[in-house]
């Protein structure tokens, strides 16, 4: 089943980035181009969303809760697709107070999105099944939804991406709720190298997470989640970092906080001979480049 608005975006192209490192170190280096698939629904939001929207429409709930950070990639998209697909949404956002000319809550209350400040105490709460069941009994007829979106509906749009790539040697991705890694694990023949790069600080316990969201992850040796490369934490990140991503612009958007931590990431282990010579790498471009309109609201770039 799909969920017809005439929106074909799940294809999206395949890139082959050309640079003298590559060239130098005989490596080729690809990326899929999820950022392309739709203006408000990005990357791999999109993929994480749409199995779970499916779901509710046929279970004729229109109702969708998540939660958020007040510039999040995640809010961005679900505010999309609820105005595309007539989602009556609310959204728990870490507070405890809403800037009224932040774009990303700009962008989400123009949408109709519902949202609802609470402190970080609260906040914290998020994954407590208790608080969870208090608030399903409350609004009985919705569907909540993740903070990051990932879940077990999340994953099958997540296959559906290792499906559509062609065969390389390693996949790589950005990490930060875990979804898009376990859904590579769960896709990807086992012989397919498949790399995360954590963009949190302090994020072993992943490894743990992504285990329970893939069965394939428990017993297979073909992954890595990589923390190391988190660049001061998540929503940080250094001015090399953000030079790296300026001096790609003219072959592939970036933006410092996911993908260009990506980037940067494979780069410097390309220039660092980690790789052999002749593999083939595909990089997930999982979107989020409205996220910059949020860092230059803050003068952070």
């Amino acid at each position: 089943m799909s969920i017809d608005l005439k929106l074909n975006i799940d294809e999206t192209p395949v890139q082959k980035i050309i640079h003298s490192v590559l060239v130098e170190k005989n490596i080729s280096l690809f990326v899929k181009r999820d950022d392309l698939t739709h203006p408000l629904i990005s990357g791999n939001k999109w993929r994480k969303l749409k199995h779970n929207l499916i779901y509710a429409k046929q279970n004729n709930i229109n109702q969708l809760i998540s939660f958020s950070g007040a510039f999040s990639n995640h809010l961005y998209a679900l505010a999309g697709a609820s105005r595309l697909f007539n989602f009556d949404t609310e959204v728990i956002v870490r507070g405890p107070e809403l800037d009224a000319n932040n774009p990303c809550l700009k962008f989400a209350a123009a949408c109709g999105v519902k949202l609802t400040p609470v402190n970080r105490l609260t906040y914290k709460r998020r994954y407590d099944q208790d608080y969870l069941a208090e608030l399903q009994q409350s609004k009985a007829r919705s569907l909540i939804i993740p903070e990051g979106g990932s879940n077990q509906l999340a994953l099958k749009g997540m296959i559906e991406l290792a499906h559509s790539l062609p065969k390389v040697d390693e996949v790589w991705c950005a990490t930060g709720s875990g979804g898009t890694l376990a859904g590579l694990i769960e896709g990807l023949p086992e012989k397919t190298q498949i790399r995360g790069v954590a963009v949190l600080k302090q994020a072993d316990y992943l490894n743990e997470t992504i285990k329970q969201l893939s069965p394939k992850a428990q017993h297979q040796k073909n992954w890595q989640l990589l923390t190391n490369f988190h660049c001061g934490g998540y929503g940080k990140f250094s001015e090399e970092v953000w030079h790296f991503c300026q001096s790609l612009r003219d072959q592939l958007p970036l933006e410092p906080i996911y993908t260009g931590k990506l980037f940067f990431t494979l780069f410097k282990l390309i220039e660092q001979g980690h790789f052999a010579p002749g593999i083939k790498i595909m990089a997930i471009h999982t979107g989020g480049l409205q996220g910059l309109s949020g860092l230059k609201y803050r003068k952070l770039i």
